[in-house]
């Protein structure tokens, strides 16, 4: 079975038809066996015990929460990290973090 492509604008819903076929190509293809790419063959035993190890570790080490802090930011400065999406807070304490590594970046500092 291919790749079947469809082209559908905003708010525009698939017709009944396209929806029928849709579900009989879902219903076909639970029945197929998986095929794996023979550039990614699948994970051996050995390797997914590896990547478990892995995974141990990083828990391991991941960094206790953070504490919750109070900052006054000038509103351009919020809006700027706001403007980048979910997560800009994390962004904002990679940024903090980094400068606080940098020395030189602090004594360029206006105090």
């Amino acid at each position: 079975m291919g790749t079947i492509v469809s082209t559908i604008r905003v708010g525009q819903k698939p017709t009944k038809e396209e929806r029928k076929r849709i579900r009989a190509e879902i219903k076909a293809a639970k029945k197929m066996p998986p095929v794996f790419d023979p550039e990614c063959p699948p994970s051996t035993p050995e390797a997914l015990a590896e990547f478990a190890a892995m995974a141990r570790e990083i828990r391991k080490n991941r960094r206790t929460p953070a504490p919750v802090v109070a900052l006054r930011l000038k509103p351009d400065v919020l809006s700027k990290y706001k403007a980048l999406g979910k997560g800009y807070t994390s962004i904002m304490a990679d940024v903090l973090d980094y400068v606080a590594d940098n020395p030189e970046i602090l004594s360029k500092a206006h105090r």
